[in-house]
């Protein structure tokens, strides 16, 4: 299996602060992440759980987090039950964000390893895009 990484980017015209506040606020996260519901400790080694309905279905995401670096980087491993597929480590994926100044701008990078197919990374590609834009709308909208 190739493991294909999914890629998108964004700028967002806020602080790096605001954008990691954002990244790790259950509240905030409600508000941009399709209504999901994120319970986790945000310390290394620590579970992270993504609660919620999608097209119907109710689901229950998981992984841990693998790196915290406040402000500038959260990685985590994810599994997603509505894959269809079994729970074993090679059905994971591994997400990075990575925050970086840009002029008055955050730049959002986020990768996510491990799609099967092309089709899979570009599924990805599509739905991380979303939620950087609506994560874009939230933050800007509350930094003015």
């Amino acid at each position: 299996m190739d493991n294909l990484i999914a890629r998108t980017s964004i700028h967002i015209h806020a602080s790096r602060n605001k954008v990691w506040e954002a990244l790790v606020d259950p509240q905030a996260i409600h508000q941009y992440m399709f209504d999901t519901n994120v319970v986790s400790d945000w310390k290394v080694g620590g579970p992270i759980l993504w609660k919620g309905e999608w097209q119907g279905k109710p689901y229950e995401d998981k992984g841990v987090l693998l790196e915290i670096a406040a402000g500038s980087k959260l990685q985590y491993s994810h599994f997603s039950p509505l894959a269809g597929l079994p729970d074993i480590p090679e059905n994971y994926h591994t997400v990075t964000i990575d925050l970086s100044q840009a002029g008055r701008e955050t730049l959002v990078t986020l990768t996510q390893d491990n799609n099967p197919t092309e089709d899979d990374r570009m599924h990805s590609e599509q739905n991380w895009a979303m939620m950087l834009a609506l994560l874009k709308k939230y933050v800007e909208s509350a930094s003015s």
